[in-house]
């Protein structure tokens, strides 16, 4: 029985892990498509950061990325810059999720 229920508490911590290490790459990623879209919109330092982190948190408004889309799409439109359409942003999104798992790669 003890061999069972030390399995069940591995399992439990490389799920905690597994989930630890999804959040961080999701908001790498996430704070890497705000600074690129902060600077479309001509933020820079404080202002970009600042902006990056409005990104990395409306993240967390439900599963997926349609939130950061939507939250991202928003400012755009609110800019007058229709030139990155969702397709883009999504495209986007899937290279700073990779440059983001290399960065955590490496720093591990």
């Amino acid at each position: 029985m003890s061999d069972l229920l030390d399995r069940m508490k591995s399992f439990e911590k490389k799920y905690a892990l597994d989930a630890e290490k999804a959040f961080k790459l999701e908001a790498r990623a996430c704070k890497k498509l705000g600074l690129a879209i902060a600077a479309k919109l001509g933020k820079i330092g404080p202002d970009a950061d600042a902006y990056a982190m409005d990104v990395v948190t409306s993240n967390l408004e439900e599963a997926g990325f349609n939130d950061v889309i939507r939250k991202v799409r928003a400012d755009l439109d609110a800019a007058n810059l229709q030139d990155i359409d969702n397709a883009k942003l999504e495209a986007m999104l899937v290279t700073h999720m990779e440059e983001a798992a290399k960065e955590l790669a490496s720093a591990a």
